[in-house]
């Protein structure tokens, strides 16, 4: 991802109660190095010739402080742009990250965090052949979260 598509995305705003994807306008200097250090493997997914519409990460910024992460598999993370949210893409973004995953980085196996109340992801990845080994409260707010593991097949 570069600086930007970084600033795209981290623009992106939704409505509640997915709000929490939101970032504040004054964080967005400080969030744009993380999204454009290769290192934090994000990517974006566009159509046409510039017209991002979601974007991933791979790896541990996939992850949310309180999961357990012990077990080997690459954390996926999803972003969709909200105007695109809840019209049945979700399949087909999902299935071009996992694509773009095995490619890049031919995983044992897939992991995904996801906020307890995101229902719509939840059925998304679940459709994928993922299913729920844990639930959790993150450690900073005690806000509730779900990983779902898939395998690679």
């Amino acid at each position: 991802m570069d600086e930007a598509g970084a600033r795209v995305v981290l623009a992106w705003y939704y409505p509640a109660p997915y709000g929490i994807y939101n970032t504040p306008p004054e964080q967005i200097d400080s969030v744009v190095p993380v999204l454009t250090d290769a290192a934090n493997h994000y990517y974006l997914i566009y159509e046409g010739a510039w017209d991002p519409v979601a974007y991933c990460c791979y790896g541990p910024d996939a992850r949310v402080p309180g999961g357990d992460y012990d077990q080997v598999a690459l954390d996926v993370g999803l972003g969709v742009r909200p105007d695109l949210t809840g019209q049945g893409r979700g399949n087909e973004f999902v299935a071009a990250v996992l694509d773009h995953g095995r490619a890049v980085f031919d995983p044992a196996a897939w992991r995904v965090t996801i906020a307890r109340f995101n229902a719509r992801a939840q059925r998304v990845w679940e459709k994928a052949g993922f299913e729920c080994v844990e639930e959790f409260e993150r450690e900073m707010d005690g806000m509730a979260f779900v990983i779902l593991a898939g395998s690679v097949e």
